[in-house]
């Protein structure tokens, strides 16, 4: 009886979405690849829960906590290689993720790394010098394989070697996604809408940010601060005050607080915003917010407020 061929290990990073998914199609179509799989968990994905996985093993990196969250934070606040259209660091992000995927890879014995990353799809990181310079900056020449548009690019280490078929990758490039909604109809995938889902490209939600970073060491934000930042009215005076804009949010608010301990009032004789605060000296201010704020009060009192507003 022949011995079994020993299967080669490669990982591959896994969103969910649909190019992740073609991608782990085209591996599983190669002989003898033992696929394992990442799921980065980011602070500022909209949708960031990891999918469900049969039958292959899936790793996840959790970046909305300690100490990882302080590490993306740092991107964000000082990214090497720009942004794009507000304070999404794609190429940086893209990077960071590599280079953890990277010290997986090693952990678990994998010589190459896979992307769903598809030629031209995304202008700010994904033309070809620009995945030439993710590969280099993380250390990655030569291992890292986009199924999907692998015979657009130089042959891996893995296709030289014959250990992935280069004949049974895609040639796939371009922003329009029809080759790829063909595919999905072929192997009957469901997959999620294609959309931005990143919060860092959001201008509005991006000033709150950006007052969060300036005014709060990085070492100190936690979870809790980058969910306040998506819901409630945000004012600034000595120091960060938020209202909760409706019943969820105050609830929310109430829930936060719990592990910021944060100073919070909870209006009892008037229907008002839950509201906290950090600083002891905004008491006074944060009163008249709850006021101008409640439910009957009149628009035109706010007025004056307006420019402590976030």
């Amino acid at each position: 009886m022949a011995p079994k061929l020993k299967k080669n290990k490669i990982l591959l990073l896994f969103s969910g979405g649909l190019d992740s998914k073609l991608a782990l199609k085209v591996l599983q179509e190669q002989k003898n690849l033992d696929i394992e799989m990442v799921f980065f968990k980011l602070p500022f994905i909209k949708n960031s829960t990891p999918p469900k996985i049969k039958n292959t093993k899936l790793h996840i990196i959790d970046f909305t906590k300690p100490p990882f969250l302080q590490e993306y934070l740092e991107i964000v606040k000082s990214p090497k290689h720009g942004v794009g259209t507000s304070m999404n660091p794609c190429k940086d992000c893209k990077i960071l993720m590599l280079k953890h995927a990277k010290i997986l890879a090693d952990k678990i014995g994998a010589e190459t790394i896979a992307t769903g990353e598809v030629l031209g799809q995304r202008p700010m990181s994904q033309l070809k010098h620009q995945l030439t310079l993710t590969e280099k900056q993380s250390k990655l020449e030569g291992k890292l394989l986009r199924p999907l548009s692998a015979k657009l690019l130089k042959p891996t280490i893995a296709e030289k070697q014959n250990i992935i078929n280069r004949e049974k990758l895609l040639d796939i490039q371009g922003r329009q996604r029809k080759r790829q909604i063909k595919l999905a109809k072929k192997y009957k995938m469901k997959y999620p809408d294609a959309g931005g889902g990143c919060l860092l490209c959001e201008k509005d939600y991006c000033k709150k940010l950006k007052d969060l970073i300036k005014n709060t060491p990085i070492k100190e934000i936690q979870q809790e601060h980058i969910q306040l930042l998506n819901i409630g009215r945000h004012f600034r005076k000595n120091n960060k005050i938020i209202l909760g804009k409706n019943q969820n949010e105050n609830i929310i608010l109430e829930q936060l607080n719990k592990k910021l301990n944060q100073e919070i009032i909870i209006p009892d004789k008037i229907p008002g915003p839950t509201t906290i605060y950090e600083d002891k000296k905004d008491k006074k201010l944060t009163q008249e917010l709850i006021k101008v704020y409640s439910k009957n009060a009149k628009l035109e009192l706010r007025k004056k407020f307006e420019k402590l507003k976030i």
